[in-house]
């Protein structure tokens, strides 16, 4: 194995559902000490895009370094297909040890004989399987996995095997159905013991790792993976009591912000909203869950509980850093913090996440540390995509990156000695071949949204309107600038190809 005196670490830590502004630094109403110490001692990156707005497809644009609708993985439900090129093979090709702890979400819950699912139902609490089971699993050497959030039923594999290992021999009763519950009566506090909760597993096992790598000498790839702060909103106490729901700012709809917005959005503000037009109950545009449906007082509450999951998470995210340093391993290591998507909790009255292209729900907080090369305690507004991961991890590990990938290296960005590796991002989302369909461009200034087959859309000023409440999609006054941007996107799409093989003969 290679030293790791020749090439950098790389250690990925990721949230699950993260609205973008939800870090301590940059907002007084959290606490977020060991996020803090991230971003005073790298670069935080203020303009920074998921691909897509949903679990499964930004995941796989992590690992893949392509879009959704490249790699296959294009909504929640469907699956990565394992013939897929990852940056984990590529960095175990060239001598690193690679390993995710935590939350995969590389496959779906359903399963069938044609594709079946690791991550599926028959499959996580099978046991006997899982002690058996370490990977590889899509370039990772070493997976060890989890997959409910918070007290949902889809406890199971790794994580549910550590605690029977830690003597909580009912762990069962910290579990309940159904999936994903939004009921306000459910919420708030989750009572599992702080010492068997999956942050804690995750942080133990992570460090474990980070001693075996140091002890042996590997260069590695690490992504520690927290399934915190996605809903529901559950967290142990001190956590579930920290923050004052009066002491906090509660996001609202603007009134009448969606009166020139597409159809769809007037209907989450229904109590009973009739998706039928779209095939859909509604579910999968997600938003419906929108905070109509609970009283001002739950509505507080739950951004407190938020709140509590970030710094409950941020607190175990504190031992990993503490552990790279207690190993003497952070000077040569490559720390990046993100979240695979934004979150709603009440902005423009909506709740969760799904076909809705707002600020709030693509760009998520971003944070990047290795001492001595990238800029310590700086804010960069250069625009970053989470497809860029992959590539930009294999520049900084010395290896070429892969012509099938379409994100874009962003080294000199980081490193400070380029001010920016792109000009746009693109966010995709795709529900079902007959509902919700759409894309976005957004540029330093604009963002375009078009809808497949639909002569509505969206177009937005962030510089005059960072709120978003001003569609100015039919507003003739602005009909150039949306020709204009129109094929801005047209030649970013067609741009999206894997890299051509270069030309070597003119004949």
């Amino acid at each position: 194995m290679s030293s790791t005196n020749n090439r950098p670490n790389i250690l990925l830590i990721t949230s699950d559902q993260q609205h973008w502004n939800t870090i301590g630094a940059f907002n007084p109403e959290l606490q977020t000490p060991n996020l803090d110490r991230m971003v005073n001692e790298g670069t935080m990156f203020s303009r920074a895009y998921c691909p897509n707005p949903t679990c499964t497809p930004t995941r796989a644009s992590i690992v893949t370094g392509m879009y959704p609708s490249q790699h296959g993985a294009w909504t929640l439900g469907t699956k990565l297909l394992e013939d897929r090129q990852t940056v984990g093979d590529l960095l175990m090709d060239a001598g690193y040890r690679t390993a995710l702890i935590g939350k995969a979400h590389f496959q779906p819950i359903g399963s069938t004989e044609q594709y079946s699912s690791l991550e599926g139902r028959e499959k996580l609490h099978d046991f006997d399987f899982w002690r058996q089971f370490t990977g590889p699993y899509y370039g990772f050497e070493r997976a060890e996995m989890v997959r409910n959030h918070t007290n949902e039923w889809l406890v199971g594999q790794h994580y549910a095997l550590w605690m029977e290992e830690r003597g909580c021999a009912n762990w069962r009763d910290y579990f309940t159905p159904p999936i994903g519950t939004m009921d306000p009566e459910a919420m708030f506090h989750w009572p599992i013991p702080e010492e068997y909760h999956y942050n804690t597993w995750i942080a133990e096992r992570t460090n474990e790792l980070l001693g075996e790598y140091k002890d042996k000498d590997d260069a590695f790839f690490l992504w520690a993976s927290f399934p915190d702060p996605h809903p529901p909103y559950l967290v142990p106490e001190p956590w579930a009591s920290m923050y004052d729901p009066e002491q906090l700012t509660i996001p609202h709809m603007t009134p009448g912000e969606h009166e020139h917005n597409p159809p769809h959005f007037g209907l989450t503000q229904q109590r009973e909203p009739d998706f039928s037009a779209y095939k859909e109950t509604g579910f999968g545009i997600h938003g419906y869950h929108s905070h109509v449906k609970m009283t001002e007082e739950q509505h507080k509450k739950a951004v407190a509980v938020y709140y509590g999951m970030i710094s409950f998470m941020d607190k175990y995210i504190g031992s990993i850093l503490d552990r790279l340093d207690e190993l003497g391993l952070s000077d040569n290591t490559i720390v990046i913090f993100t979240t695979d998507h934004g979150h709603f909790f009440g902005h423009h009255g909506l709740q969760a996440k799904g076909g809705f292209h707002y600020e709030d729900l693509i760009k998520v907080p971003f944070l990047v540390k290795y001492p001595g090369h990238v800029p310590a305690g700086e804010v960069s507004d250069a625009m970053q995509s989470l497809v860029d991961l992959a590539p930009t991890f294999l520049s900084f590990a010395g290896q070429p990156v892969s012509p099938a990938m379409t994100g874009v290296d962003q080294t000199e960005v980081w490193t400070g000695k380029s001010a920016e590796s792109r000009d746009h991002v693109i966010c995709e989302f795709r529900h079902e071949p007959r509902t919700i369909h759409h894309k976005t461009y957004v540029d330093r200034r604009y963002k375009l949204t078009v809808y497949y087959n639909q002569t509505y859309g969206e177009l937005f000023d962030l510089e005059e309107d960072p709120g978003e409440v001003r569609n100015l999609w039919h507003d003739e006054r602005y009909h150039e600038l949306k020709m204009e941007l129109m094929l801005k996107y047209i030649w970013a799409e067609l741009g999206k190809e894997p890299m051509p093989m270069p030309r070597v003969s003119h004949a």
